[in-house]
């Protein structure tokens, strides 16, 4: 973001990282080829169970998403549900993907430690920043997302376990490692191109800001891969300035939030799966014939008049969510500056979340 010159706070900084996070975390993959080979080895429709919390969790959509769509059968919990409802699941998966930043998330530190005390454990493959962590430590397989480091809400994390985490769907589903690395690497500089374009639009935070005004509702809806980016999103908004914005999935929005389409309430749906790109526009078009305050996310195409519309590009369904989630990003920063907030600072959360 050129207009900021060097950067008036680490929020907005780590926000402008996360193009060279993608490419760090692209070009990290072939270094760790022989991990990924491994995963290959297993045998025919394995057992998979994905976890993680907060914007770990979150990263994984996309990736869950693909393995249904390629009809493998992959559940996708957060670590503190399967630690205290859902733990049979654990000793009838084949492999256990955990994704965790920082590797000392509490609920993920559990999980792994209950693992290591069944007779015949999954593989446990660690999906870190950094390779000095609990998690990482404990697993037996382990991929670095080479994100760097970071100190406010999630950005340049989370893009780089987008990477990642689709090396491993694809891998699982059938793909050659070298082609999916460097499939990827080249989806991944498309991304981190299209985070540039929209980083270089110096007025886009104050439009966002001002679209939002001071309506009292918020929401985020998406659906498919796109869930992961309008969970971030809200996750983002709500740490970076409390901000009571709720996230949902955009079909799930008819069966009953549908009554709060009006003039109190601001919309950021993102519309950038093609099966659903008519429905999720279609129902742009009715917030704002509601007199909602609406931005639309896109990767092309029209939208309904009187909604702003942010048009993307085409991009990898499992990279999209790092780009369509930078408008939520921009306007969780400049709220915070509006607000008088330090960007991107915690009042009650901590960075890593310790104890449950």
């Amino acid at each position: 973001m050129k207009s900021l010159g060097n950067f008036p706070d680490p929020f907005i900084a780590e926000i402008a990282g996360q193009p060279d996070a993608l490419r760090r975390a692209a070009a990290g993959l072939d270094e760790q080829a022989s991990t990924l080979e491994r995963l290959a080895t297993l045998g025919p429709d394995p057992t998979l169970l994905f976890t993680g919390m907060g914007s770990s969790y979150d990263a994984c959509y996309p990736a869950i998403t693909e393995l249904a769509g390629a009809g493998m059968p992959a559940v996708h919990v957060d670590s503190a549900e399967l630690l205290h409802f859902r733990w049979n699941l654990v000793p009838n998966a084949e492999l256990l993907v955990m994704v965790s930043q920082s590797g000392e998330s509490a609920e993920v530190v559990r999980v792994e430690e209950e693992v290591r005390k069944l007779d015949d454990p999954p593989l446990v493959l660690g999906v870190t920043n950094g390779a000095q962590n609990s998690l990482a430590r404990a697993s037996d397989l382990l991929l670095d997302t080479r994100a760097g480091e970071e100190t406010g809400p999630s950005t340049m994390t989370f893009a780089a376990a987008l990477v990642v985490v689709a090396a491993i769907g694809r891998v699982l589903s059938g793909g050659t490692v070298p082609q999916i690395v460097c499939d990827l690497q080249e989806r991944a500089e498309a991304a981190a191109r299209a985070i540039e374009s929209l980083l270089d639009r110096p007025d886009l935070p104050d439009e966002l800001a001002a679209l939002l005004g001071d309506r009292p509702h918020s929401v985020i809806l998406g659906r498919g891969p796109a869930r992961a980016a309008a969970e971030m999103g809200a996750l983002t908004l709500k740490e970076a300035v409390g901000l009571p914005i709720e996230s949902l999935e955009a079909a799930q929005f008819r069966h009953g939030p549908l009554e709060l389409a009006g003039p109190d309430l601001a919309a950021i749906v993102i519309a950038t799966e093609p099966q659903t790109r008519d429905l999720d526009v279609g129902l742009a078009g009715e917030l704002v014939d509601a007199g909602a305050a609406v931005l639309l996310v896109v990767e092309e195409g029209n939208g309904p008049i009187g909604a702003t519309r942010i048009e993307l590009g085409t991009l990898d369904r499992a990279l999209a969510p790092a780009v369509s989630l930078v408008p939520a990003q921009l306007l969780a920063w400049k709220l915070a500056v509006q607000q008088g907030r330090p960007p991107g600072s915690y009042m009650r959360a901590t960075k890593v979340t310790m104890r449950e």
